[in-house]
């Protein structure tokens, strides 16, 4: 007799593919309701995401395809030469980043919303796939609600809202539930090598999201474990994961205390009624948390109470209520109110709702008393929403629609899972299409690629010289980082790390900035252009040559280096070593031949100087007005209608290339430029302070001793006799953190082999949550046993 074999095909990979579906089908029905990019007219880049990322993103594609000046350490093309390693490791280091070099390099936009999408869907499919494993389901067809639940969370209103145009803090949301079945695995004694490298991966990724991860699965660990033993193990692991990620992070931490500082904010927790809307679909709020979750979740959660079940209800409320006191809010942002949205952590909010909910039904749907119960709950919380300016009447509409669907599965278990699934849907894709309206009614957009910037990029690239001379992108820029995004090698540079050394070196020389000097332009001026060796720049829509430029190392005869005063026009002389601009005449007017500068950093307005109009934008300490050209003094007498602050001053371009041509006259014979650093011949008997056209950012050593600085520059003296100098470049840090990276791993083999050891010995008993009797039969029963 034939023994027949029935192959099951298991259930595993069900809930994650539904989940993954379903968010990919909301975000992409939203945007196109909204008419936004790539399903509309309407720009889908807003404020960070077409400021920062985008262009970080466009380097990152040189770099990929062999294209970029510099390399992982140094970014030879923004602010002048910049450290790239720390922007690197806080923009750029998720595993999704690299998939944009496969889309052609006009097409970032797209590329990045492709990414953006893949990373909701992800972290939909991971809580899909981690919720069974944290408590298995009495029955294996509830695959379906481990679905739901895993798109709810992908679909929650922090990441359809906030992090849609912070794509990096997608991998947070990624993050918590791996961390999760890192924790899983803790419980159980598995995986000592998996989990601390998963651990590693999250924190590699995106470091400060990750951060906020790691305490929510922690906390998910204690309340599912509470054994001392087991917290621990789960404590070592995290170390151990987090010791391997030490080569990017220490490095990136000390980049972020070397910054230039951001505003200091005091925390104001947001009111009641606020965040009872924000619960809402269709809100946006930019100091108030996206509580937005699938309504059914709250209710799932909610109806626990009525079971009796105390523990997730309160875990909840505490992880809710430590967002609205200052020194848990603290905790959550790693002890610094954050200069934005104050409720970066809302993620992990969400994702321990979702836990809950699922333990609502991991053992069954609730009846109808529970369901009822936990709907009227979120009713009532509902209500409060009345006194906030946040909710809306789409919002109200779509909250109803929620409940009543909570009540239709109460009445009647049939079609479950289409209402749930087609009002998840919709209330997730009605948020994704109110937040792109907000954001671009809210936020500065930006335009995506054009066919102006393909002409620019490519006029910039044929005009390129680098390394003999740097091509400046100029302005109007498109972004705070258009030499990434554009071409050239430009001193305009944004990012949460912008060096402080730098802002405050071009400040001093009179260059303008924004979100409050961590954003700073490009200065088109013949004096910072020669002393940074710019010799093509943008300006008036096409490319032009500028004055013969300085080399990127020039010698200074000895002397003390410069100290900068209040006035960018002495500063720059200061940095030249020598005068070329002379004061305006009794009158106010320059002399005739001069090139006429102004600067006052608070002004915002317009300055006419015959039949042209200057603008300039400052309010400090927000903006800062960049010192401005007015044109050349053609008519004499002519004076230019100014504000009551401000300096004038007038260039004599006859002394500047005196200057220059001196300068010159002492340069290196031959300078090589890598990706690391520079290195020089110099001439014979040259003496004093060699100077490289690059800020003194910590990491820099000429010839194995610390750059010294010249006027915020890199600088090193240099003796009679000596034919070469070299200058390079590592992030600060690096050395440590591969120290602490290595260390890790020897650690981790040594934690691995003592586990083998000792299940070579006998397998323990694993720390495992106590189960129903209904799921250790239901379990029973897929191995084969009997009840």
């Amino acid at each position: 007799m034939k023994t027949r074999i029935t192959r099951i095909v298991p259930a595993a990979g069900r809930a994650p593919a539904l989940a993954a579906l379903l968010v990919a089908l909301a975000v992409c029905a939203g945007d196109a309701v909204a008419t936004t990019f790539p399903f509309g007219h309407h720009r889908r880049s807003v404020n960070d995401l077409g400021n920062q990322f985008l262009p970080f993103h466009a380097r990152l594609w040189d770099l990929l395809h062999g294209r970029a000046d510099g390399g992982l350490l140094l970014n030879w093309q923004s602010g002048f030469g910049t450290s790239f390693l720390p922007d690197l490791g806080t923009y750029l280091t998720s595993p999704f980043a690299p998939l944009v070099a496969l889309f052609p390099r006009g097409d970032l936009d797209g590329a990045l919303y492709v990414v953006t999408i893949l990373k909701m869907a992800a972290a939909a499919a991971a809580m899909a796939f981690v919720l069974p494993r944290l408590r298995p389901a009495a029955d294996a067809r509830m695959w379906w609600g481990a679905g739901l639940l895993g798109a709810a969370y992908g679909l929650c209103g922090w990441a359809i809202l906030e992090a849609v145009y912070n794509p990096m803090w997608l991998d947070g949301l990624i993050a918590f539930p791996l961390l999760c079945l890192v924790g899983v695995w803790v419980r159980e004694g598995r995986r000592p090598l998996l989990g601390p490298l998963v651990v590693a991966v999250c924190w590699i990724a995106n470091f400060y999201t990750a951060y906020m991860a790691t305490l929510g699965a922690a906390l998910v660990l204690i309340v599912t474990v509470r054994r001392w033993r087991v917290v621990l193990r789960g404590a070592v692991t995290v170390l151990l994961g987090v010791g391997l990620a030490a080569p990017l992070l220490v490095p990136l931490f000390l980049g972020t205390r070397y910054a230039y500082p951001g505003v200091v904010r005091d925390f104001v927790p947001a009111g009641g009624a606020d965040l009872a809307a924000r619960l809402m679909p269709a809100t946006y709020g930019f100091s108030t948390p996206a509580l937005f979750v699938a309504t059914a979740v709250p209710v799932l959660a909610a109806s626990l109470l009525f079971r009796r079940q105390w523990l997730w209800p309160c875990v909840v409320a505490g992880v809710a209520l430590s967002f609205q006191f200052t020194p848990t809010h603290l905790v959550w942002h790693i002890f610094a109110t954050p200069n934005g949205s104050p409720y970066r952590q809302t993620f992990v909010l969400t994702g321990v709702m979702v836990i809950a909910a699922w333990t609502a039904i991991a053992d069954g749907l609730p009846g109808p008393r529970p369901l009822l119960g936990g709907a009227g709950l979120v009713a009532v919380l509902g209500l409060f929403a009345l006194g906030s300016g946040e909710a809306t009447p789409v919002g109200w509409a779509l909250f109803g629609a929620g409940l009543v669907a909570v009540l239709l599965v109460a009445s009647s278990r049939r079609g479950a899972v289409l209402v749930l699934a087609g009002v998840l849907v919709a209330q997730a894709a009605a948020t994704t299409a109110w937040g792109d309206k907000e954001r671009l009614a809210r936020l500065d957009d930006y335009p995506a690629w054009s066919a102006a910037d393909t002409r620019k990029a490519a006029a910039l690239a044929k005009a390129d010289g680098w390394p003999a001379y740097r091509t400046d992108s100029g302005r109007p820029q498109v972004t705070g980082n258009e030499p990434m995004y554009i071409g050239g090698q430009g001193g305009s540079y944004y990012s949460s790390l912008t060096p402080d050394v730098l802002t405050h070196t071009m400040a001093a020389l009179g260059v303008g900035w924004t979100s409050r000097g961590r954003n700073l332009q490009s200065l088109d001026n013949p004096v910072t252009d020669a002393l940074f060796a710019v010799g093509a720049r943008w300006r008036d829509g096409k490319v032009v040559r500028t004055a013969q430029p300085l080399p990127l190392l020039t010698v200074r005869r000895p002397g003390p280096a410069p100290v900068y005063g209040p006035s960018p026009f002495r500063n720059q002389e200061l940095l030249l070593g020598a005068r070329v601009y002379e004061p305006p005449a009794a009158d106010g007017a320059c002399r005739l031949g001069t090139e006429v500068f102004f600067w006052s950093p608070d002004y915002t307005g317009k300055v006419r100087f015959g039949d042209r109009a200057v603008k300039m934008r400052g309010q400090l300490l927000k903006w800062r007005a960049t010192l401005t050209s007015l044109g050349v003094q053609k008519v004499p007498g002519l004076r230019p209608a100014l504000p009551p602050k401000g300096e004038l001053a007038c260039l004599d371009h006859t002394r500047l290339r005196k200057a220059v041509d001196a300068l010159r006259a002492l340069a290196p014979t031959s300078i090589h430029v890598t990706d690391t650093g520079v290195r020089a011949t110099l001439r014979p008997g040259t003496t004093g302070t060699v100077v490289l056209s690059a800020p003194r950012i910590p990491g820099w050593t000429c010839d194995g001793r610390p750059a010294s600085s010249y006027g915020g520059l890199v600088a090193t003296e240099v003796t009679s006799g000596q034919r070469e100098v070299g200058c390079s470049f590592r992030p600060l840090g690096l050395k440590a953190g591969l120290g602490g990276g290595g260390a890790a791993a020897l650690l981790l083999a040594l934690w691995v082999a003592l586990d083998v050891r000792r299940r070579r010995r006998g397998p323990a008993a694993p720390d495992a949550p106590e189960l129903p009797a209904r799921t250790l039969v239901a379990a029973n029963r897929e191995r084969g046993g009997t009840a």
